[in-house]
Formats: C-alpha cells, sequence, structure tokens
C-alpha cells in the first residue's frame, strides 16, 4: 500500500502544479471535467467483472488515473471556490467545502457495509456518472480573459540592448537573460524593466517557477512549510497507525475503519458547523495554529495509547484539528491574484504530494522496526511520536505566520518598448 501511495504521489508532484497552471487558463470546468471522467473507468472495470484479469486491469487504471488526477478535483474546487467568494468568507467556505467531502467520505464507508461487493462498485460507478453529469449541467465556469491571465515569461536581452519593455504585470514569474557586454540576471520580480525579446512560455511551471511563485510573498512561503510538514504527518500517521493498532490490541480492519469513520463525522460536523463561526472570531492564522496543535495532541495520544480506547478518543480530536487544511488553503489563496488561483493552488498540492512520496519511506520502516522484536528500546509508538513531531514543526511554522495583505487583482496592460 505504502508503495502504491508513493506511485500516485510522484505522478500528482507533476500533475497538480500543471493541471492548476492550465486551469487558470483554460476554466476550472474545462479542467474538472478531465480527473472526474477518468475516475469512472477504476470503479466501471470491476462493476463490470471481477475476475484475475479485471483486478489486474482495475489496479493498472486505478494507478495511472490516480496519478495523473489524485487531488485534482478538490485542488481545483478550491480554485473555483476562490474566484467565487469574498476573501472575507473564504477560510469558512473553504471549511464547508472540506466537511461535504469528508461527509462524503464517511456515507462512502458506511454504504460499503450494507451492500454486496459487486453492489458497490455499481454504486460508486453510478454516483461518479451522476458527479459529472451535474457538473457539466449546472455548473457555471469562471470567467476567463486572457489579460488578467499572468504567464510565465522569460525574457532574453542580448549585448547592451537597443530598447526596454515596461510590463505592468499582476504577479507574473519572470526570469532575465542576458548575454554579450551585460551580465546575466534571474529573478522572480514584478514591475522591472525586461529585455527586448519576449517570449511567453505557456506550458507546465518548472520548478525554478514554483519557487520564485513562493518567494513572491512570505507568507505564501511559510504556508508551503506548513502544508509539506502538515502532510508528511498525515500520511505518515495513516501509514503507521494501522499496523500500530494491530500490533498493540489486536485491531481488525472493522475497527480501523470506525475509527476513521468517527474521525470523519466529528470532522465533518466541525467543518460545517463550528468553523463558519471560529473563523470570523479568531481569523484564519490563529484558527491554523489551534488546529496544529490539536494535531500535535492528537498524534501523541495515538504513540502512547495504553489500552484499547485510547485510540477512540484520540479519534474524537477530529473535531479540532480538521480546521488545519481549509486555513492553509484560504491564506494561500490571498497570496495572489485571481488568476493565479490554480498555480497556487496546484502548487500547494504540488508540495503536499512530495510529502506523500516521503513520508512512508520514513514511518513505515520505522513503524516496523519499533514494532519488532529486534527494536533499539521498548516503545512501540515511537514512530507515531515521530510523526507528532513532524506536526510540531508545522504548528511551531504558524505560529511565525503572519499574514500578508491580499494581491490586489490587475490587469496586464500597455505592454510597449521605449527606445535607450
Amino acid at each position: 500500500m505504502s508503495c502504491f501511495m508513493q506511485i500516485i504521489g510522484l505522478g500528482t508532484l507533476v500533475t497538480m502544479p500543471l493541471i492548476g497552471n492550465m486551469s487558470d487558463k483554460y476554466g476550472r470546468k474545462v479542467l474538472l471535467t478531465v480527473p472526474m471522467s477518468l475516475m469512472i473507468v477504476p470503479s466501471a472495470i470491476l462493476a463490470y467483472g471481477r475476475t484475475r484479469n479485471f483486478f489486474y486491469a482495475y489496479y493498472v487504471a486505478r494507478t495511472l488515473i490516480a496519478m495523473l488526477s489524485e487531488g485534482s478535483v478538490h485542488c481545483l474546487a478550491l480554485a473555483y471556490v476562490a474566484d467565487n467568494v469574498p476573501e472575507s468568507r473564504r477560510a469558512s467556505t473553504f471549511g464547508i467545502l472540506t466537511g461535504i467531502a469528508s461527509s462524503a467520505f464517511v456515507c462512502g464507508n458506511l454504504s460499503t457495509r450494507f451492500l454486496s461487493t459487486p453492489s458497490t462498485f455499481q454504486v460508486s460507478a453510478s454516483v461518479a456518472i451522476a458527479a459529472l453529469v451535474y457538473m457539466r449541467l449546472f455548473l457555471q465556469d469562471s470567467i476567463i480573459d486572457e489579460q488578467l491571465t499572468t504567464p510565465i515569461l522569460t525574457y532574453k536581452g542580448i549585448g547592451k540592448g537597443k530598447g526596454k519593455a515596461i510590463e505592468q504585470l499582476t504577479t507574473p514569474i519572470l526570469t532575465y537573460k542576458g548575454s554579450g557586454k551585460g551580465k546575466a540576471n534571474a529573478g522572480c520580480c514584478a514591475n522591472e524593466i525586461p529585455s527586448k525579446d519576449v517570449r511567453v512560455f505557456k506550458s507546465a511551471p518548472s520548478l525554478e517557477d514554483m519557487l520564485c511563485l513562493l518567494k513572491s510573498s512570505v507568507t505564501l512561503s511559510q504556508a508551503a512549510v506548513v502544508a509539506f510538514f502538515y502532510s508528511l504527518a498525515e500520511v505518515g500517521l495513516h501509514a503507521s497507525l494501522m499496523y500500530y493498532l494491530k500490533a498493540q490490541f489486536h485491531f481488525s480492519k472493522d475497527q480501523f475503519a470506525d475509527l476513521m469513520v468517527i474521525s470523519g463525522i466529528a470532522g465533518t460536523v466541525s467543518q460545517l458547523v463550528i468553523m463558519p463561526i471560529l473563523t470570523p472570531a479568531l481569523g484564519e492564522t490563529r484558527l491554523l495554529a489551534v488546529g496544529l496543535f490539536f494535531t500535535c495532541v492528537h498524534v501523541f495520544l495515538y504513540s502512547i495509547a495504553w489500552t484499547f480506547w485510547v485510540p477512540y478518543v484520540a479519534a474524537m480530536f477530529s473535531i479540532l484539528f480538521v480546521f488545519s487544511h481549509p486555513c492553509i488553503r484560504s491564506i494561500v489563496s490571498k497570496q495572489v491574484g485571481s488568476c493565479e488561483q490554480g498555480k497556487a493552488q496546484g502548487c500547494i498540492s504540488g508540495i503536499s504530494s512530495f510529502a506523500n512520496v516521503i513520508s512512508p519511506l520514513v514511518f513505515s520502516p520505522l513503524t516496523a522496526l519499533f514494532l519488532s522484536e529486534g527494536a533499539p528500546f521498548p516503545f512501540p509508538g515511537f514512530s507515531i511520536m515521530c510523526v507528532g513531531f513532524a506536526s510540531m514543526i508545522a504548528f511551531i511554522q504558524s505560529l511565525m505566520m503572519r499574514t500578508a495583505p491580499p494581491i490586489a487583482n490587475q490587469k496586464v496592460v500597455n505592454t510597449f518598448y521605449v527606445d535607450a
């Protein structure tokens, strides 16, 4: 399972920034259609047949499609919400969106207990088709204006240069290259005077482009660090917890599913009811710190569990730690203009995917070591505690975060050259 997650993580590390960037240009609805259509295929395969060949076909299709589209629906949905919701209500709306997703997760888990195996995949495929049809018929796309699109630009100047270009840009990512007698300069700048030749690069953002985007705002960089360590802890907990609970308290898969349902129900109630009340009072930065603090408590409680009912108590902390993810996304959305929401959300999703790749490599072997007879010292929950340390780093970083003023929306206008 951890190998499967790593393969998917490697794929989404590349595709998330690309999908987000393309949605800024071509629209959220068009890009939503692709992953929602592809996700019908795996369920449809097992709905049709469940022999060995169908299972292999499902596994291959599920892996490839997940590499291309895992998490992209949620990423694009966040960008769509940022397009249409004022900044003052964005954090609460992100929480409601995540709460609805959590409720769907709970309903899906509960439904499998009442459906037969063939019916489960048939219902899954039918619901996926219904979601796609509903989206295509009723979802109004965000307004895409070419003048509002902030491209990734590359400027090349040759020699001393006979002209200068003046661009009024929102928050572009610029790279300047000089040759001849001039020195080469590279940077992420806005409203600077580049050289004469301008080349617009409209494909996938490179690693350098993503770094430039993160460097454009201190708050955005801090949010990226928080997102990385939060995802590292979240995936590490999921990769280790089932083995830990099975070894310590002989948990079955049904008991583990009960924990997931309890956590999902508590998180759903919190995001739909409590978060819209707390966000105006505390602000998203403080609420992020609150969520990360209780994430630490939640994980540390798992690591020192002394009896079988302690994990159930720890799962109830979901009512408080679920604030973290929507708050991170809301903070990020306010640091870029309206034409870069997809790019920013895709960048954060890519960083989270990178954490998804690293986390099982670190925590799965550590869990196996401390659950074995050859453990360096008798502490079966040590790997879970290390997960808690990762979440603590995210918490400390959130305490140092100071939300910068939102980026104002501007248009790209008046591109012209002035002779030197």
